[in-house]
């Protein structure tokens, strides 16, 4: 039995949840063959983009969340979300 092909992703994430959408889908259109979103490090400790100790970090390393729906931006439409 053969193993199975490599998933291929790239941890990936910048400046907008629109502009992380169209790296994904062009990564996605050149073969990549799934989705790690990085999320920016206001996100990832908690702090709103507003808060005093985000300034200056806001979309740097990953995408920026909030609630739901920016991540909902950042991923809707991708193969790899389909059924």
């Amino acid at each position: 039995m053969a193993d199975p092909p490599w998933l291929m992703r790239t941890y990936s994430g910048h400046s907008t949840a629109a502009a992380s959408n169209e790296l994904y889908r062009t990564n996605l259109a050149k073969g990549q063959t799934g989705l790690s979103i990085a999320f920016d490090l206001p996100t990832q400790t908690g702090y709103d983009p507003d808060h005093p100790l985000a300034r200056g970090e806001v979309g740097k390393v990953g995408v920026p969340v909030v609630a739901p729906r920016p991540h909902a931006h950042a991923a809707r439409r991708h193969p790899a979300r389909e059924p």
